[in-house]
């Protein structure tokens, strides 16, 4: 689901890379003219014709580069907030039928001992639980257990 504009290259990461590869040749170029000579005053030509602006394309080149990626970063974080807006929408809609939806619709109720809670049996909480027993009726009637937030079983008395 990705767009086209992120698999093409940013055209300032082409324009960055060119003018990185043309500074460094005229960088060169103007090392081996000023190697060749031994007076300054014929280094100079060399100096200011190639290693100078050698020197200001690699400049260019780096804020170009980073002026690419920044771009392709503001991109893919663009492309991401709309995946993440369109996931919380969904979310939101699972969200909503889920509370439409009771958690557990069964009448037999169970404990688990030592425990502060009962629960309907279907109950995510002691579901599959081997170590769940029926409600004792005795602790109910005391308070000593009270009714599961998830499954709500007192509505089963009601």
């Amino acid at each position: 689901m990705r767009t086209a504009r992120l698999r093409t290259v940013h055209p300032a990461l082409w324009a960055g890379w060119a003018a990185l590869a043309a500074g460094a040749v005229l960088c060169v170029l103007g090392w081996y003219g000023v190697s060749g000579e031994r007076y300054a005053e014929r280094q100079l030509p060399y100096l200011a014709s190639c290693t100078i602006p050698g020197a200001a394309l690699i400049v260019a080149a780096t804020v170009l580069l980073t002026h690419g990626r920044s771009a392709l970063a503001a991109a893919r974080v663009e492309e991401l907030y709309g995946l993440l807006v369109a996931a919380e929408a969904n979310d939101v809609e699972e969200s909503a039928q889920a509370a439409a939806a009771p958690v557990a619709i069964s009448g037999d109720l169970l404990m688990v001992p030592g425990g502060a809670l009962w629960h309907r049996a279907d109950c995510p909480l002691v579901a599959g639980k081997p170590e769940a027993v029926p409600v004792d009726s005795k602790l109910v009637a005391n308070g000593e257990l009270s009714p599961c937030p998830i499954c709500e079983p007192a509505e089963a008395d009601d």
